[in-house]
This record gives C-alpha cells, structure tokens and sequence, in this order.
C-alpha cells in the first residue's frame, strides 16, 4: 500500500479525525464515507491508503501512542511506570479509556478490527512492555521465575476496566499511581 503520498501532517489530521469520529458513533456506526466527509477526502484515497476501515483505525490508535514504550528506562521499575503514567494526562486518559471500552466490545463482533488491533497496537505494546520488564530482571528487581510477569498487562488492563465499573470513576493517575504500588509492584516482588 502506498502511503508515501500523504504528509505527515495530512496522516495525523486524518488519524485525529478517525478518533474523534470513533468517540462520537462508535466503531460499528464508523463509516468510510464518514471518514471521508470529515476529511474532505475520497472513499478511494481512504482505501488505496488504508485498505478497510479496520487498519484505518488500528493505524490511527497507533499513531496516537505518543512513544515507543522500549525507549522508557529510568533506570527502576517504579520509575518506569512512573514515566509511563506521566505520557498523559488525566483528561486524555479518560477520553483514552472510554475508546477502548467502546472497541473492546466491537472486536467481538468484528474478527478483522481485532486482527488489525492485536497486530498494529496490541502486540508493539506488550512487546514494549515485555522489554520494560526484562529491564527490570536483568537490574534485578524482579525474579525472573515470577509467575506474576507474564500477567502484568492483564493487571493494568483490568484496572482500567474495573476502576469504572466498581467505583463508576475514570481511571486518573492517582489512582492508577496507587494501583502500580499496591497491586502490581508487589506481586512482581519489586
């Protein structure tokens, strides 16, 4: 696919449209002629460019990832999620959370949206954040036999899908501040 033929610029204002579009209808009322009424572009550009409407959005989240999770090293782990944490803002984050709420339920329904998703933004992720811990062994704070290593995303995803349902709060950094030093800190044993 050749995407060389949009800047930059034209790519991110397509990739914010795409986001904006995705919290105002959802991923299943997400049209392409949508995306292209609100870019002031053509269904076609949007298909040489992107393929289907799944890549589309995998690609705009994606681009919406403000750092390569590898390029964290603070030199501890704490210090790591700290940094992590301090990548966005509270406002941003709830905005960020009610998203993925939204596709998390179309993925279901949607097995190319959820191939598109694991590959372009799922799996960089975990594997950034694979790369965050294996740091954190090799410092030696964390046993690398510890069974809770490979659960760490499932912990951090779960909070951001409980911290709404249980305490009907978005999720903000102090809470999720907390969360780090009460629950996954201490099952790493750092």
């Amino acid at each position: 696919m050749a995407r060389s033929r949009l800047t930059p610029e034209r790519e991110s204002e397509l990739y914010a449209a795409v986001l904006d579009l995705l919290r105002e209808v959802g991923y299943d009322a997400l049209t392409m002629d949508a995306v292209a009424a609100r870019t002031h572009s053509s269904k076609a550009t949007l298909y040489r460019q992107w393929g289907s409407k799944p890549e589309l959005v995998a690609r705009a989240l994606r681009h919406n990832k403000p750092v390569d999770l590898t390029e964290i090293d603070t030199g501890s782990l704490r210090g790591d999620f700290q940094a992590l944490m301090a990548l966005t803002d509270d406002c941003q984050m709830e905005k960020d959370t009610a998203l993925m709420r939204g596709l998390a339920h179309a993925v279901h329904d949607n097995p190319d949206l959820h191939r598109a998703l694991r590959e372009l933004l799922i799996e960089p992720e975990l594997n950034g954040f694979g790369e965050v811990l294996a740091r954190a062994v090799r410092r030696g704070e964390i046993d690398p036999g510890n069974p809770a290593l490979e659960l760490v995303p499932h912990m951090l995803i779960g909070a951001f899908v409980a911290r709404p349902l249980v305490d009907d709060q978005p999720v903000d950094h102090a809470f999720l501040s907390a969360y780090v030093d009460a629950v996954v800190l201490p099952s790493l044993g750092a």
